[in-house]
């Protein structure tokens, strides 16, 4: 079992949730800590800011991302940054999101793609644990190893990291998208291209 409710409680009462955002919000840049795919000299970077338990943010990344990633990640178009801002109920987003960052950075996506495709299950009654498993399995980590690295205070600050930067954006909800650090409202496949056009034309 991943997450037992001391460790889980433990994890929660090291995160910080900011009550308001700043007067001037701002994208804050990415840095090394980020979770990013993609080519780093990219002419476009889009930063998505993503609950593990917020079904908005699984439909998205079910239904647009596979041809998101298609059309202008793998194209080199677009560098592609997920940043977690955790949301109710927490005993999923906290521990989705501990799962997430401690897997070997390669499999970041891997796991995460698996914690979204598989969210819905646990809102049908399933159990956590049957959520874990397969991210856990495809985490290039053991359980132990992931277990012992969600509670550590790099990753509590990782996480804390993300939501700082949330507050700083001014993000109020997930998923929130930003193209070259502007709010882009139409998360829809067309939505994104539009904005990322305009991004490389400087309109």
């Amino acid at each position: 079992m991943i997450l037992n409710r001391r460790t889980l409680g433990a994890l929660a009462a090291a995160l910080v949730f900011s009550a308001s955002a700043p007067a001037f919000a701002q994208v804050p840049d990415v840095t090394a800590q980020d979770r990013v795919l993609g080519r780093a000299d990219a002419p476009v970077t889009v930063i998505e800011y993503a609950s593990f338990a917020c079904n908005h943010c699984a439909a998205w990344h079910n239904d647009v991302y596979p041809a998101f990633k298609t059309r202008f990640i793998d194209t080199g178009q677009v560098r592609y940054v997920f940043r977690n801002l955790p949301t109710q109920p927490q005993q999923m987003s906290l521990s989705g999101a501990a799962l997430a960052r401690c897997a070997v950075p390669e499999k970041f996506f891997d796991v995460a793609g698996l914690l979204m495709r598989n969210q819905q299950a646990v809102f049908d009654g399933g159990l956590l644990q049957e959520w874990y498993g397969p991210a856990i399995a495809a985490s290039g980590r053991t359980q132990t190893q992931i277990e012992a690295c969600a509670v550590s205070a790099e990753t509590q600050a990782a996480i804390n990291a993300d939501i700082d930067s949330a507050v700083a954006a001014g993000v109020d909800s997930t998923p929130s998208f930003f193209v070259n650090g502007k709010p882009v409202a139409d998360r829809s496949l067309i939505g994104l291209e539009a904005a990322i056009r305009a991004a490389r034309t400087g309109g």
